[in-house]
C-alpha cells in the first residue's frame, strides 16, 4: 500500500458522501489526486502534483494535463459538490446565529475573487465564490447577489444570519436586499465620507468628532443621502488602542457588542492568507482562464473544509498537542488538519471521515500573542447620550 492510498480512501468516502453523479468515475479519481497533490505539496502548482499519483502515466507532464484538461472541463460542477458537503457540515448548527463574511481578493491583477464564508473559531470556512475576470475589488451589486443567493441555500433552517463586510459594500441596495429579500441581519463598516440623516438633519459620518476611548450609538436613522435607506442604526467608536474611528452601520440596535461582532470579519484576512502566501499559494498555479480559476477554487474550498473538520476532531479527542507545538492553541484548526493528515500519512494510520463541524464554542481558543490577547482585553468605551458637538 502506498502511503497515500489511505488519504486516497478517506477522500473518496468523503466526497461520495454529496450524492452527486459524476458523469465519468475518473473526474472523482482526478478530484481526490488534486486534493492529495495540494495536501502534499502545500502548493496549487499542478506540477507538484504527480509526484503524488498513483497512474500508469510515468512523465510529469501527463499529470499536469491531466489535472489541466479537468479544471478546463465545463461538463464538471465541483461547486455542486462543495455545496452539498458544507450544507451537510453545518446542518447540524444549533446555535442562534451564525456568521458570514464577505469579501472580494484580486489574483494577479486580472481576477477579482468574491469569497463568502462562514465564521468558524478563528478562521473563515468558504461557502460561495465568484470569479470576475477584472482588476478592481469593486464588484457589481448583482455578482455580490449571485454568490449571496448561492450561500442562503447552504444556510441551515431556523438559524439567524449576520453577514459582516468592509465599506468596499456599504450600499443601501445591498442592505435592502439583505434585510428584504434573504431575511439576513448585516454589520457593514462605512466610510467616513457616507451622510446620514440624525433628527432631521443630513451629516457626513466624519462630522462625528470622538475623543479616543468614547462611543456614540444612534437610534434609528436613514443613510445615504442620494438613495435613503431607513431603519439602520450606527455604531461610533474612536479605539484608543489602534487610534482609529469605527463606523458599523447595523440592521439591528447596536451597544459596544456590535463591534465585537464585526471584528470577527478579521478572520477572513488570515483565511485569504491560507489561501495565498500562507498554505495554498493560489497564484503560484499560473491559471489565466476563468473558469479554470474557478474550478481551482472549488477543490482548494473541498480541501479546506476537510481539513478544518480533521482538524476540530484533532482537538475533540485530546490529540491537538501531536501536531501543534504550542501549551495554547497556537494554530488554525485547518493548519491542525494538515498536519494530522501528514502525521496519520507518516504512520499510516487511517484516516477517518467527518460530516459535521461542531456549533460548540472553540474549547481551545487561538492565542498567537499573548500580548495581543492581553491588549485586547483593556479596550474600555465611554458610551455618549448624545452626539458630540462638531
Amino acid at each position: 500500500m502506498s502511503p497515500t492510498s489511505r488519504l486516497y480512501d478517506a477522500l473518496n468516502d468523503f466526497l461520495r458522501q454529496c450524492d452527486m453523479q459524476w458523469q465519468d468515475a475518473r473526474h472523482l479519481q482526478t478530484l481526490c489526486w488534486m486534493i492529495i497533490g495540494m495536501i502534499g505539496s502545500q502548493n496549487v502548482h499542478l506540477n507538484g502534483f504527480g509526484v503524488y499519483v498513483r497512474s500508469r502515466a510515468q512523465m510529469a507532464q501527463s499529470h499536469q494535463r491531466r489535472f489541466r484538461r479537468w479544471l478546463s472541463n465545463r461538463r464538471i460542477n465541483v461547486a455542486s459538490a462543495h455545496h452539498a458537503l458544507i450544507g451537510q457540515a453545518l446542518s447540524n448548527w444549533q446555535t442562534q446565529r451564525l456568521y458570514l463574511s464577505l469579501d472580494t481578493t484580486v489574483v494577479w491583477n486580472c481576477f477579482c475573487i468574491v469569497w463568502v464564508a462562514v465564521v468558524y473559531r478563528g478562521r473563515t470556512v468558504p461557502v460561495a465564490w465568484k470569479v470576475v475576470a477584472q482588476s478592481s475589488s469593486t464588484v457589481r451589486l448583482w455578482t455580490i447577489q449571485r454568490v449571496l443567493r448561492q450561500a442562503q441555500r447552504l444556510m441551515p433552517e431556523g438559524v439567524a444570519i449576520v453577514l459582516l463586510a468592509d465599506r468596499g459594500f456599504a450600499d443601501g441596495k445591498l442592505m435592502k436586499y439583505l434585510r428584504e429579500n434573504l431575511g439576513w441581519h448585516f454589520r457593514i463598516r462605512i466610510k467616513r465620507s457616507f451622510q446620514f440623516q440624525h433628527q432631521g438633519q443630513w451629516r457626513q459620518v466624519s462630522s462625528v468628532q470622538l475623543q479616543p476611548g468614547q462611543a456614540y450609538f444612534t437610534p434609528a436613522v436613514s443613510v445615504g443621502r442620494t438613495k435613503p435607506y431607513d431603519n439602520v442604526y450606527l455604531a461610533f467608536a474612536h479605539d484608543k488602542l489602534s487610534s482609529e474611528n469605527w463606523t458599523i452601520v447595523s440592521d439591528e440596535p447596536t451597544n459596544l457588542q456590535t463591534f465585537a461582532q464585526y471584528r470577527l470579519r478579521f478572520q477572513v484576512e488570515e483565511s485569504f492568507l491560507d489561501l495565498k502566501s500562507n498554505g495554498f499559494n493560489l497564484e503560484a498555479s499560473r491559471l489565466r482562464d476563468k473558469v479554470a480559476l474557478s474550478q481551482l477554487c472549488g477543490v482548494i474550498a473541498l480541501t479546506m473544509l476537510f481539513l478544518v473538520l480533521q482538524g476540530v476532531q484533532v482537538v475533540a479527542s485530546g490529540k491537538r498537542r501531536q501536531v501543534d507545538a504550542h501549551w495554547k492553541r497556537g494554530m488554525s484548526y485547518l493548519k491542525l488538519g494538515w498536519n494530522w493528515i501528514r502525521l496519520a500519512i507518516t504512520h499510516q494510520w487511517k484516516i477517518h471521515v467527518y460530516q459535521f463541524l461542531s456549533c460548540s464554542p472553540d474549547p481551545q481558543p487561538a492565542i498567537a500573542s499573548r500580548r495581543q490577547h492581553d491588549d485586547s482585553l483593556k479596550r474600555e468605551f465611554t458610551v455618549l447620550s448624545r452626539i458630540p458637538a462638531s
